[in-house]
């Protein structure tokens, strides 16, 4: 996998751009943000003037007034009041008395001290009102007149023009605008990953009619692209193998319908040849013989049947009609259809039937043929018990039919004891009839209960 498909070296390109973007986005932010602000002391022409350009051009006037009588200073710093109405001027003569203040109204001593002056000069350095100073005299011998103009009217120091507002925080702004951008960017990122791993586990999740779920959109080759081909390539695996399933599966049901059919054949011509013996001259071993391959036969034919049955049930291909039917009526039949054959074996037969009858919604055939394999269970494999009960009841609010025997129990061994084919038969049958059966088996008897489920209590 390429790098610039991996979601790893994405992130990690989206966090080095959101570092790079700082230094870009500073600069950005502060041209934005720059909040010029034009000064109000304007020059003759017009144009705005700064501090460092009011402080040239008062001290260019002290140097043209010096020398000048009082009249002419008193004139020249009267014009500049005019031209800068907020402002205040005070002029002081060399012994340190206050000749003029303008307005005449502004705050300044008659008379000067040195540490007035000093203090004077000192608070007004750097201070809120701009303040100037500018000595009269080439020796300063003339005193000194100062200037005082709000620093609302422009940003004094330097030329300063520019206001504060959101300009100083330029840098923190262009932080927060590329943190801002980072977790978006980010936010968006995960949230995609995020909606492809639901749609993901959507597929995994909602598997199509078959029971194998439908293939994913690989839309990218990056590690989910290649978890979602992964996922592709199990659903191919498992639409082959459930392929080669069905495939091997009709061939199974082919064969043994071929199987059967060609066993059929020979064992007819067989009980013919055994019937035909029957009927000759034939010594007490002989007619043995003739009896047993006949009982052999009958048995094999069963076998054969109980297998086509088999295949039949587990394809979903049996004949199933299910329903409402007496079982009451049903059990009483079967118990009078084989109680001559275990009247004959020596068998004492017990059945408890109820006088009022109960009904489940069944196949009756179906029923029928899981009893009569019960039965013969019971009869080849409990014979020498020689009991056989045979018992409808209700119990927990169901119907159940009960079959007991007195027989060596279900692990003990028996000369006809086969692959136990008929019992499969029998099970498939009472799952599709939404019936469970029970077995209590000891070495002295064996109880098969048939119950309905929970969910169909009678």
């Amino acid at each position: 996998m390429r790098k610039r498909q991996s979601l790893l070296w994405r992130y990690l390109g989206l966090i080095f751009v959101a570092m790079m973007l700082l230094p870009v986005v500073f600069p950005i932010a502060t041209i934005i943000f720059y909040e010029p602000v034009e000064s109000q002391i304007l020059d003759e022409g017009g144009n705005p003037l700064s501090g460092v350009d009011v402080e040239r051009l008062w001290h260019e006037e002290a140097r043209r007034l010096s020398g000048a009588e009082a009249a002419v200073v008193e004139e020249r710093l009267r014009a500049w009041l005019v031209n800068y109405p907020s402002a205040s001027i005070v002029w002081v003569d060399e012994d340190g008395v206050t000749r003029l203040r303008l307005p005449e109204d502004a705050e300044y001593p008659a008379e000067w001290s040195l540490s007035e002056t000093i203090r004077f000069m000192k608070e007004g350095y750097d201070a809120d009102p701009f303040t100037t100073v500018a000595l009269l005299g080439s020796e300063a011998d003339e005193g000194f007149i100062a200037l005082r103009i709000p620093r609302d009217l422009f940003r004094g120091g330097g030329g300063d023009r520019f206001g504060t507002g959101l300009w100083e925080y330029a840098s923190l702004i262009a932080t927060l605008i590329v943190f801002v951008l980072f977790i978006a960017v980010s936010v968006l990122f995960f949230y995609r990953i995020r909606s492809r791993m639901l749609r993901l586990k959507a597929a995994m999740t909602s598997p199509a009619e078959g029971g194998i779920p439908r293939p994913v959109e690989v839309k990218r080759l990056d590690e989910i692209g290649q978890l979602e081909q992964s996922f592709n390539d199990m659903i191919m695996q498992l639409e082959k193998s459930r392929e080669r399933e069905r495939e091997e599966e009709a061939l199974r049901r082919q064969l043994i319908a071929n199987l059967s059919h060609d066993l059929r054949t020979p064992l007819t011509a067989i009980r013919g040849h055994a019937y035909r013996l029957s009927g000759e001259q034939l010594s007490d071993s002989g007619r043995q013989s003739a009896e047993l391959i006949d009982r052999k036969i009958s048995h094999m034919d069963r076998l054969i049947d109980n297998l086509l049955s088999y295949t039949l049930l587990s394809a979903g291909k049996f004949p199933y009609h299910p329903k409402s039917t007496d079982i009451v009526r049903l059990v009483r039949m079967l118990c009078a259809s084989w109680y001559p054959t275990f009247e004959q074996e020596g068998f004492e037969i017990d059945i408890d039937l109820p006088d009022e009858p109960v009904y489940w919604t069944i196949d009756p055939s179906w029923l029928e043929r899981v009893l009569d394999n019960v039965f013969q269970n019971v009869l080849r494999h409990a014979k020498e018990g020689r009991y056989l009960g045979v018992k409808v009841a209700a119990e927990e609010g169901r119907a159940v039919i009960s079959v007991s025997d007195r027989g060596g129990g279900m692990t003990g061994e028996s000369v006809e004891k086969g692959a136990g084919i008929g019992l499969s038969i029998a099970s498939l049958m009472l799952r599709e009839m939404k019936l469970d059966w029970q077995f209590d088996s000891t070495p002295n008897g064996t109880t098969i209960r048939i119950v309905p489920h929970f969910l169909n209590k009678i």
